[in-house]
């Protein structure tokens, strides 16, 4: 491949930039066009925002920088050719920064990797801003736009080199590499004729064959990784599919069930049948793993977090990240952002020692946060930890008792007090400062994990640290769900929820004085609800059922009910706004004859029980 000459430098940027032009998208914009791009540079934005943390813990990691370069170079060819002038210019300035760094000029960390993640801050704000925009919309740009570009832009700016393009040439790969310097490369080029550059530089000496043979192996690899095809599916059309896919389970299922086919076991109709069924499933689980992303992009955004946190505490902290490629339903990582946000401030502010008192408990001057993902059966499980102080249990019970939420003498186990760190307003922080301390973050925390039908789970050990456990299904889409009889009614109770069903003789209660009833479960007594009278349907047999042991976040209870027709995947539909909020139902599900079955709320139902005088049990709340 040989070495073509540098293009010309491109033209300087105004120093009044964004003072006097303005930032307006063009009123022939292609919004079609304009969507792929904000896709696009969210990614890129991303990308770089990565690779510049990695590179202040591996400053020579060739790799990172190469990336960051490239994130901004894309950045600035889409934007120009989208006439998004504001955003290109950003895109350029800090393109050149990191041209200095490939040089070797600067090294990428300090103040430098700073204002690198400042210029991903403003893209993203700036990227952010188009959405929704019709041509000629004016587009918001950040506060301290001019300033920021005034600080990326340095008196050498002019010298900064151009990129030839996505594919590294190989001259520019030999001296990344410090093999030959940039004058020899100019040499070459002037004078190599129609040879390929690697030839020319063998010829004169500058380099030796080995050299520019590693050099056209890594331009391969780079050339074959960028040729990886992908396409991009909107997110409508890909959550339509997954609906389609969804009422193709439904109505598999309701000719499964159809007792017309139950009674021909084994003749053709009911073999296609069943090979249908199976095909049906395999569908299911392709489209499902489509709408399946990494959790890496999560993850690094609280690795950023947590090293603004640190500089802001004053308190030296890093981020470990473990199974970022674990991948989880889209929509679900959209919503774990904010409990993720709040976790990760929690434990720098309240975990977290400052650097005397580790030293003083022997501990590292670096405190250390391990943010981890694993898949457990058809749950993910995503897990924070701290090698902090650890949980007061004696301040978080004062704390407590002092708000009203229990009582001075109740009895109270280890995991109940730990449990009371996810009530609304409860906070062991001494002042309120614009990290935390106004007793909301965990409460957040609790409340977006119990939306996506998850649970969370806490172990500390004082003086050691704290443990946050988060265990949640791999998709909203669809689910598991037993199916529960009460008084002639089908009830669906998704399966993440339940711990074990056993049977009820109704001797195996006790009354609890103006607090309902109680049986027995594993040397533990559960509040009995009756979901015949939660729901207002006939009584049952009062000497027969079915108990269904349930937890939700950290209350347990038992269900009573007349029977349990079985297990069924299900599509949860919203009830819509005609019904409105149902207490203890949560959605409705077509069940296998075509019915229309509702879904309950394990934690709506625990909550109205606790709050109508007949508390659920808290559940142990003790880590691995």
């Amino acid at each position: 491949m040989s070495q073509s000459p540098r293009p010309p430098e491109e033209a300087p940027i105004p120093a009044s930039l964004g003072e006097a032009s303005g930032a307006a998208l063009p009123a022939d914009a292609d919004l079609d066009l304009l969507r792929e791009y904000i896709a696009e540079c969210r990614e890129h934005i991303e990308a770089a925002e990565t690779g510049l943390l990695a590179l202040e813990s591996r400053p020579d990691d060739r790799e990172a920088l190469d990336t960051v370069f490239r994130a901004f170079h894309t950045i600035k060819g889409t934007s120009g050719f989208l006439g998004l002038d504001w955003i290109r210019d950003l895109a350029h300035l800090a393109e050149s920064l990191l041209a200095r760094a490939r040089e070797g000029e600067i090294r990428l960390s300090g103040g430098h990797a700073d204002l690198a993640l400042e210029a991903c801050d403003a893209l993203r704000v700036m990227v952010r801003g188009l959405e929704g925009l019709r041509g000629g919309d004016a587009a918001p740009r950040p506060p301290h736009y001019a300033a920021l570009l005034e600080r990326l832009r340095q008196p050498d700016e002019g010298e900064a080199q151009e990129a030839g393009g996505e594919v590294p040439r190989v001259g520019d790969l030999l001296v990344a590499a410090g093999k030959i310097t940039r004058a020899q490369i100019e040499a070459a080029v002037a004078a190599q004729g129609g040879t390929p550059i690697g030839t020319a530089l063998v010829r004169a000496g500058a380099a030796s064959a080995a050299d520019v043979a590693r050099a056209l192996r890594e331009q391969k690899q780079i050339e074959r990784s960028l040729r990886d095809a992908t396409v991009r599916v909107s997110t409508e059309r890909l959550d339509r599919l997954v609906n389609l896919v969804g009422e193709l389970v439904i109505a598999h299922s309701l000719v499964a069930a159809d007792p017309m086919l139950a009674g021909r076991r084994g003749d053709r109709l009911a073999r296609h049948a069943a090979q249908a069924g199976k095909l049906v499933r395999e569908l299911q689980e392709l489209t499902m793993g489509l709408r399946m992303v990494p959790l890496r992009g999560a993850f690094q955004r609280m690795v950023r977090l947590t090293r603004d946190l640190g500089r802001r505490c004053q308190a030296p902290v890093r981020l470990l990240v473990e199974g970022a490629d674990t991948e989880i339903d889209r929509q679900m990582v959209e919503a774990l952002h904010d409990p993720l946000v709040h976790m990760v401030r929690n434990a720098v502010d309240h975990g977290i020692e400052g650097p005397a008192e580790r030293l003083r408990a022997g501990k590292p001057l670096t405190g250390t946060l391990r943010l981890s993902a694993y898949h457990a059966g058809d749950n993910v499980v995503i897990e924070l930890e701290d090698d902090g102080r650890g949980l007061d249990e004696a301040r978080i019970r004062a704390r407590a008792v002092a708000r009203g939420l229990v009582p001075a003498a109740a009895p109270l186990s280890r995991e109940e007090t730990l449990a009371l760190i996810f009530e609304p307003g409860l906070t062991t922080a001494d002042r309120v400062t614009d990290i935390s301390g106004r007793g909301v973050g965990l409460d957040v925390v609790r409340r977006g994990v119990e939306a996506l039908r998850g649970r969370i789970d806490i172990a500390s050990t004082p003086g050691r640290g704290t443990r946050f456990t988060l265990r949640l299904p791999l998709t909203l889409a669809l689910g598991d769900a037993m199916v529960l009889r009460v008084a002639g009614e089908r009830f669906l109770l998704p399966m993440a929820h339940i711990e074990r069903t056993f049977p009820y003789g109704g001797n195996e209660r006790v009354s609890l004085s103006g607090r309902g009833a109680a049986v027995r479960h594993q040397d533990a007594w559960l509040p009995l609800l009756r979901l015949h009278e939660l729901f207002r349907l006939p009584p049952p047999d009062p000497a027969r059922g079915i108990l269904v042991a349930v937890r939700a976040h950290q209350r347990r209870a038992a269900l009573l009910v007349d029977d349990i027709d079985g297990r069924q995947q299900i599509v949860i539909r919203s009830l819509g706004p005609g019904l409105g909020s149902i207490p203890g139902i949560c959605g409705a599900a077509i069940l296998g004859d075509g019915r229309v079955g509702l879904v309950l709320d394990v934690h709506g139902l625990l909550t109205s029980a606790s709050t109508s005088g007949q508390p659920a049990a808290p559940a142990c709340a003790g880590g691995r």
